[in-house]
């Protein structure tokens, strides 16, 4: 059973969000980063269309292209912040693994893999960056972005 997204309240315009669909919403680093940590609290990831869907949007590549850019935005800052990253919870549907652009985007490098980008290896090592997302937003009360 699918379920529904958890949309953040809106508390004036400083923590204004795009409406789901509205192109801004993918790049909205407040409203992507609420949707990963509420999937990690969760513990469980996101494929990059179900990421998609609850931006409003329908899966295709440029928008998929667009939202790994974002992605790599909250990754910079959450390690900056000293948090996990939060990327690695998207995944495609296929295989449960991140994209090419993960994995060339530098997590696997800053962590010392050197395996492979596909197979039992590389989900091993997947699996164990979740689990840390995983057991960190758990452990936190409110977030700052949910505030």
């Amino acid at each position: 059973m699918r379920k529904t997204p958890h949309l953040l309240p809106r508390s004036g315009p400083s923590n204004e969000l795009p409406e789901p669909g509205d192109a801004g919403a993918i790049g909205d680093v407040t409203r992507v980063r609420a949707l990963l940590i509420a999937a990690a609290r969760r513990g469980e990831p996101l494929s990059y269309s179900d990421l998609l869907d609850r931006l409003g949007h329908r899966f295709t590549r440029p928008k998929m292209r667009a939202v790994c850019r974002t992605l790599d935005a909250i990754d910079a800052a959450g390690v900056a912040a000293g948090e996990p990253e939060l990327a690695v919870l998207v995944v495609r549907e296929v295989d449960g693994l991140p994209g090419q652009g993960w994995w060339t985007a530098g997590p696997p490098f800053r962590e010392g893999y050197g395996g492979a980008w596909s197979g039992p290896e590389a989900l091993v090592f997947v699996r164990a960056l979740q689990d840390r997302a995983f057991r960190f937003w758990s452990r936190q009360g409110v977030t700052r972005d949910a505030s």
